[in-house]
C-alpha cells in the first residue's frame, strides 16, 4: 500500500490553521462595508481584536461537522449527498447555535435542515426547486466546503464530486459552483503554487456560463487591465455586483468577486491576500477563511508568520454542536481527523509519526506539526501572595530538539522558579462562559475527561535545564483541588513516560490536566527552568458521580443558558431543587460525557413528572443516533433506537407511577443493552442490526412530558 505523503499532512494542518486564521480575523467585522471598515481602522494589518478565547463559529463548525458523513455513512469516495445531511441532522443543536438560525426560507442552512428535520431528503432540501434561487445561492455553498478540498489533496476530481454532494444539501445553482470551485482550488493548491493556474483549475469544473464563473472572469479581467490597485477593482465589483444586485442576506457572488480580488492583487503573499479581503468587507470571515485556507495548502506552515497569526490562537479551536465533547478540540485534531480521512480515500498508510499517533490518538497532544502547541498552557503556583505579584517569563514552543514519539515535542521555559514552586503545562478539558471574549453561535460542553481515567504523558530534562520533580495532575473545578500522582526525579535527558490515574467514583468536573513541574535542590535559581513535553492523553473508563445539587446554570446570554456539563439538542433543561429537569412540547433531549465512550453501566436516578415518555439515553452519538431505555405510555418499560427517529427494540410490561423515583441502570457491553430498575433487571437486548458501540449518555422526553433526575453515575 502506498504511503501518504508527509508534505500533504502538514499542508492539510497549514491549511485548516489558515482557515481558522481567516475567520478570526474577519470576524469582527464580518458584514461591515469597505467603507465602515476603513473609517474604523484605517487600513487593518492582522486581527483588530486580542480575543480572551475566540468562540465557535458557523464557518469552523460546518466544515468540521459536514465532513463526519464520510465516516458515519460508510460509503467513503461514493458519499451521497444525504449522508452529509444526516451529519447536519446529526451535529447541529436544534435551531440555535452552530450556525445562523435566521428562519424558514431566509437563512439557507436552517431552510435546509427544517427540510431534512420533515423527511425531505438531499440534494431536494437545498434545492432551486424546493426553495427558490434567492435561498438557496446564498454564500453557504462556499464557507463550509475547505474540507472536501483537504480530504482530497491533488485530487480535485474527488474533490470535486464530494463538494458538489455535500453542497447540494443546502444549496442549488451557484451555490452549488461556488462549493465545488474553492474545493478544486485547495485541492489543486496542494500541487500547484501558481494563483492563476488554481483559479483557473476550480474554473474548469463548473459550467463556463454560470453567473459564478462569468464574475470571477471579469476579476480576472479587470486585474489584467489594472493591476496596481486592489482598491479600483473593489469599487468595480461593489458597483456591478455588490450586495445591491443580489437578493438574500448574503449572496454568494459579491463575495466570490471580493475574493478573487484579493487572490489577485496579493500576488502570492499569505497575509497581503488576508488583509486585502479583509478590508474589502461584506461577510469577512466567510471570505477570509476560505482564500486563507487556499493560500496555507499553497504555501505551507512556512508562509504563515508564526508570531503575527498562530502565536495568538495557540491551536485553540472551540465547535458548537450537540456534542458536548467533541466542542472542546484544538487545530491539530481537527486536521489529524481530515488526515485520516484523506489517506482512507486515497487508499494509503500513514508514515511515521503519524502512523503511531493519529489512530488510536486522534486528540493527543503529539506536536509532531511543525508549531503546534495543541492549546497548551502554562503557570505558576508561588510560595506566597507577594511572588505572585511577580511577571513569570512562561513561554513554550515546539521543538526538535529531542522526542519522546516522533520527532518533535513542546519545549516549556519558566524563569525565574523558587525551590518548591511548581510549574503546571496544562490542557484546558472544561471551558465556561467567562473564559470567552464573546458567545458566538452558542457553545457549550462536555468535559474531555472524567474521573476514573488515566493520564498519560512523556516528559523531559535538557541538559541546560534545572533539576526538576515531575507529576501528571488533574484540577477539579468544584472544589479547585489538583490530584497529583507521585513526584519522579529523572536524570537530565532521559524521557520519563508517567501514567497517573484520577481518584476514581467521586463527584467532580475536571477542568485541566497535565504536568507539575517542581524545581529541587537549588535555592536560587539563576537560570531558567526548561522541561520537554510530549504525548499528553486520557483514556480508559470514566467512574463517576454527577450530583446536580453540585451542577449550576451557566449564562453565556439572556437567551443563552446551559446545565454544567450538558448540551441540549431541544427542549427547556434547568435546575431546581437539585435536580435536572427536561420537559418539551414535542421532544427534548440533553447529553453528557464523551461521544467515544464504549463499554459502561450509567445509573440514572430518575422521577416521571408529566407525561407518558421519560427515556435516559446511551450510546449518544448525536441527535439522530443513539439508544434510548425508560418508561412509555400504558405501562411499559422499554428500549428504543434512534435512527433518525426512534424505534421500539424491545419492551415489558412495568407499572410505573408519575411522582415516584426510580434508579434506573442500563449497562451496554459490545452490541449487548441491559436494563434494570432499582436493582432489579428487567429487559436485555441484543442487537445485531448495525449497533452503536459508542457514545456518550443524556435524558430524553416526548410529546409533553417531564423528567426530573436527581444523580447519574458512570462506571
Amino acid at each position: 500500500m502506498a504511503v501518504m505523503k508527509k508534505e500533504y499532512i502538514e499542508r492539510i494542518y497549514a491549511g485548516w490553521m489558515a482557515k481558522i486564521i481567516g475567520i478570526r480575523l474577519g470576524a469582527p467585522v464580518e458584514g461591515w462595508t469597505y467603507e465602515q471598515i476603513k473609517e474604523i481602522y484605517g487600513a487593518p494589518d492582522g486581527y483588530t481584536v486580542d480575543f480572551r478565547e475566540f468562540a465557535a463559529d458557523d464557518d469552523s463548525n460546518g466544515p468540521f461537522f459536514f465532513l463526519h458523513g464520510l465516516e458515519d455513512g460508510k460509503k467513503w469516495e461514493h458519499m451521497e449527498a444525504q449522508d452529509v445531511g444526516d451529519a447536519l441532522l446529526n451535529y447541529a443543536p436544534y435551531e440555535k447555535g452552530f450556525f445562523w438560525w435566521g428562519g424558514y426560507g431566509i437563512s439557507t442552512e436552517h431552510t435546509a435542515y427544517l427540510n431534512l428535520r420533515n423527511g425531505i431528503k438531499a440534494p431536494l432540501s437545498g434545492s432551486i426547486e424546493l426553495n427558490g434561487a434567492a435561498t438557496a445561492e446564498q454564500i453557504g455553498g462556499q464557507i463550509f466546503i475547505d474540507t472536501w478540498g483537504l480530504v482530497a489533496p491533488g485530487n480535485p476530481d474527488l474533490a470535486a464530486r464530494l463538494a458538489a454532494k455535500a453542497a447540494s444539501v443546502t444549496h442549488g445553482g451557484n451555490g452549488i459552483s461556488g462549493g465545488i470551485f474553492i474545493a478544486v482550488c485547495i485541492s489543486c493548491a496542494f500541487v500547484e503554487t501558481d494563483i492563476r493556474k488554481i483559479i483557473e483549475k476550480g474554473l474548469s469544473y463548473i459550467p463556463a456560463d454560470c453567473e459564478y464563473a462569468v464574475v470571477v472572469r471579469k476579476v480576472m479581467d479587470f486585474y489584467d487591465l489594472y493591476p496596481d490597485c486592489w482598491e479600483n477593482c473593489y469599487r468595480f465589483i461593489r458597483d456591478n455586483h455588490g450586495y445591491d444586485k443580489y437578493p438574500g442576506a448574503c449572496h454568494i457572488i459579491p463575495n466570490i468577486a471580493v475574493m478573487i480580488l484579493a487572490l489577485l492583487y496579493g500576488e502570492g503573499d499569505f497575509s497581503d491576500t488576508l488583509n486585502i479581503c479583509n478590508r474589502c468587507g461584506w461577510d469577512t470571515d466567510c471570505n477570509v477563511g476560505n482564500i486563507a485556507t487556499i493560500m496555507g495548502v499553497r504555501g505551507g506552515l512556512s508562509c504563515i508568520d508564526y508570531e503575527k497569526w498562530r502565536k495568538p490562537i495557540n491551536d485553540f479551536l472551540i465547535y458548537s454542536s450537540v456534542m458536548g465533547s467533541m466542542n472542546i478540540a484544538d487545530v491539530p485534531s481537527g486536521a489529524s481527523y481530515m488526515v485520516k480521512l484523506a489517506a482512507r480515500l486515497a487508499g494509503e498508510e500513514l508514515p511515521p509519526p503519524y502512523d503511531a499517533v493519529i489512530p488510536e490518538r486522534l486528540d493527543s497532544c503529539h506536536f509532531e506539526y511543525p508549531g503546534s502547541t495543541h492549546a497548551i498552557r502554562v503557570r505558576m503556583e508561588h510560595l506566597d501572595d507577594r511572588a505572585a505579584r511577580n511577571t513569570n517569563a512562561c513561554s513554550i514552543e515546539n521543538t526538535t530538539e529531542s522526542a519522546a514519539t516522533g520527532e518533535r515535542s513542546l519545549k516549556v521555559v519558566a524563569l525565574p522558579v523558587k525551590e518548591t514552586e511548581k510549574i503546571y503545562v496544562y490542557k484546558k478539558t472544561y471551558y465556561y462562559p467567562e473564559d470567552f471574549h464573546d458567545n458566538r453561535y452558542s457553545p457549550s460542553f462536555s468535559p474531555l475527561v472524567y474521573p476514573g481515567q488515566t493520564i498519560h504523558g512523556s516528559a523531559y530534562i535538557p541538559q541546560y535545564g534545572q533539576k526538576v520533580g515531575m507529576c501528571l495532575y488533574a484540577k477539579e473545578a468544584r472544589s479547585g483541588n489538583i490530584c497529583r500522582g507521585p513526584f519522579m526525579y529523572p536524570e537530565k535527558e532521559t524521557w520519563i513516560t508517567m501514567e497517573y490515574q484520577i481518584p476514581a467514583h467521586m463527584e467532580g468536573l475536571i477542568e485541566e490536566i497535565g504536568f507539575c513541574f517542581c524545581v529541587y535542590g537549588e535555592k536560587t535559581c539563576a537560570e531558567a527552568a526548561a522541561v520537554l513535553v510530549d504525548d499528553l492523553y486520557a483514556g480508559g473508563v470514566p467512574s463517576y458521580i454527577i450530583a446536580f445539587e453540585k451542577e449550576q446554570e451557566e449564562v453565556w446570554t439572556l437567551h443563552h443558558r446551559e446545565v454544567s456539563q450538558f448540551t441540549r439538542l431541544k427542549g427547556k433543561s434547568y435546575l431546581q431543587d437539585g435536580q435536572l429537569h427536561l420537559s418539551c412540547c414535542d421532544f427534548g433531549e440533553t447529553y453528557t460525557g464523551r461521544h467515544d465512550w464504549k463499554d459502561y453501566t450509567a445509573e440514572f436516578w430518575v422521577t416521571p413528572l408529566v407525561g407518558f415518555h421519560h427515556t435516559v439515553n446511551v450510546r449518544v452519538q448525536g441527535a439522530i443516533r443513539s439508544y434510548a431505555a425508560g418508561f412509555l405510555a400504558d405501562g411499559w418499560l422499554g428500549v428504543l433506537k434512534n435512527e433518525n427517529g426512534y424505534r421500539c427494540l424491545k419492551r415489558v410490561p412495568y407499572a410505573w407511577k408519575h411522582g415516584e423515583e426510580y434508579r434506573l441502570c442500563v449497562t451496554v457491553k459490545a452490541n449487548q443493552i441491559s436494563i434494570s430498575v432499582n436493582g432489579e433487571q428487567k429487559l436485555a437486548f441484543l442487537d445485531d442490526q448495525n449497533p452503536y458501540l459508542e457514545g456518550a449518555i443524556g435524558l430524553s422526553v416526548q410529546n409533553g412530558s417531564r423528567i426530573s433526575c436527581r444523580r447519574i453515575e458512570i462506571s
